[in-house]
This record gives structure tokens, C-alpha cells and sequence, in this order.
């Protein structure tokens, strides 16, 4: 299965009023570069490309807009974003966002799940004219998932009060298959697999007086010194650093706008 295939978690996208305020921020903490898409200015909106350091192509972007309110959402890959949105709704999401084409290039809507966390169906452009290009990001893309740099998503997590629900619609509404992880010290964590061998995020089991989220997870090489770095440029600290057995160390987050996102470095290896 390709990264751009339908089902794969291939994006993610701040909202917000400001990006100066968003920029600076994540450049602190993580050394992000942006890039504003000179096609994008619009009635004082702008689209900002994300680029972790030493990455080559981007992994997600800012949709500034100066009427709108603060929002972080993953991006899943879509064939029929009008079709899938329609299809989910009767699964229990709601749409914030109808299905919207944004010039020939791409689609997209935005929905929340039956727990009401948000993320956005996204698809690329069919036009034979664009398709290299489609297939070189697709590429540079493929790349940054086998072997992510520091300040990259290479995770994402949802967190639930409702296990059943969560797993149930994820898994009509993607074909993602959860397997509880072993590796996590008897925590409630499930790893989820979106269509290929390696889990892409996983499922944090909560509980009922627990969280609900879907956020994304960045690789750093030090997570207790970025947590301590985040904190000290406004962030919350909700959970962590912790780690696992198998040497994975984590935290979450809540960025000064309200956005929560994770923090990461990968397990020991063997």
C-alpha cells in the first residue's frame, strides 16, 4: 500500500488567527521553517507550509485565517472526499467543513468523530498535467515516514473516554485494525495500523474520567528537555515525560494557543 492511499494519515494542519504567533513557537521548540504558498493569500488568509529541519519537503501547514479560531487536526488520505464525508457522517461524525475544492490542486472537508475531535479528509489533484508532481510529493513524502527527521510527525494518538466508539469508527470509517501493544508497561495503549506492516499511531485507552483528542506526535531526540522547553515558552505540560519499557519516552502537550500535539523518541532498539 502506497503513503497516499486511501485511509493513510498523510497531513496535518493549524488553524489559527495569527501565524507569527504559531511560528514562532514551533521554530523555538522545534526548529520548524515555513513557507507561505504564493497562491494562497486571500482576503487576508494565507496557507503556510511546514517543514521540519532538514526535511525536504513539507509535513503539514497553517491555515491563517483572520476571522477563524484555533484548531490543530490530522489529515487522512481520501479517493472521494465528498463521498467519504457523506459516508462518515452516517457513522456518527459531524461536518465542520463541507467537502471544498481548492483550485484544481486538492479537496478537503473537515469533520469531528462521534467523540468530537476534529481532522480533515484531503485529496490530491486527477489532472494528468499535475500528476508528477503529485507522485514527487507523494515520494519526498515516502521518504520522511521511513525515516523521519527530529521535528517530524511520525505518530499520531487518539485519546478516549470511549474505547468501543473510538475503535468502532475508526475502523469502518478507515479499515484501521487495532492490536493491543505489549511493549507499553500494561497501559492501556493500542497500536493502530493504517494499511500497512509498521502501526502509524496508536489509541490511549483513558477511560471515563479521562481525555479525548486526536493529536499529532513530533520525533525529538530529548523529550525531557523539550517538554522543559515548551514549558518555558507558555506551553502546558498535561502528561509526562514518561516512558516505556521498551525505552519510548513521551509527553503531551497544549501549545499557548490551546493545541495539543505529543512528543516522542523512538524505542530502544534491540
Amino acid at each position: 500500500m502506497g503513503f497516499l492511499s486511501p485511509g493513510q494519515v498523510v497531513w496535518f494542519e493549524i488553524g489559527t488567527h495569527d501565524a507569527a504567533i504559531v511560528e514562532k513557537f514551533y521554530s523555538q521548540l522545534l526548529g520548524w521553517r515555513f513557507e507561505v504558498d504564493p497562491d494562497s493569500s486571500v482576503d487576508g488568509r494565507r496557507y503556510i507550509r511546514i517543514m521540519a529541519p532538514s526535511a525536504p519537503w513539507p509535513m503539514g501547514a497553517i491555515n491563517e485565517n483572520p476571522s477563524g479560531g484555533q484548531q490543530l487536526n490530522i489529515s487522512v488520505f481520501s479517493n472521494d472526499v465528498a463521498g467519504d464525508t457523506e459516508r462518515l457522517t452516517g457513522l456518527g461524525a459531524r461536518v465542520l467543513v463541507p467537502p471544498t475544492q481548492v483550485a484544481e490542486v486538492t479537496s478537503f472537508a473537515v469533520l469531528a468523530d462521534p467523540q468530537g475531535n476534529p481532522f480533515s479528509l484531503f485529496s490530491r489533484t486527477e489532472r494528468e498535467d499535475l500528476k508528477d508532481r503529485a507522485e514527487a510529493t507523494e515520494e519526498h513524502m515516502t521518504q520522511s515516514a521511513d525515516a523521519p527527521a527530529p521535528g517530524s510527525m511520525a505518530w499520531f494518538e487518539i485519546g478516549t473516554t470511549d474505547f468501543h466508539t473510538s475503535r468502532d469508527f475508526y475502523t469502518q470509517a478507515f479499515g484501521w485494525r487495532f492490536e493491543f501493544d505489549e511493549s507499553a508497561g500494561g497501559k492501556p495503549y493500542y497500536s493502530i495500523f493504517t494499511g500497512n506492516q509498521w502501526p502509524a499511531g496508536g489509541l490511549y485507552d483513558h477511560g471515563a474520567d479521562g481525555q479525548d483528542y486526536l493529536m499529532p506526535s513530533f520525533l525529538t531526540d530529548d523529550v525531557p528537555a523539550t517538554t522543559d522547553t515548551a514549558e518555558t515558552l507558555g506551553a502546558v505540560v498535561e502528561f509526562g515525560p514518561d516512558s516505556n519499557p521498551d525505552g519510548l519516552v513521551y509527553s503531551r502537550i497544549v501549545d499557548p494557543n490551546g493545541n495539543r500535539f505529543g512528543l516522542f523518541t523512538a524505542a530502544t532498539q534491540a
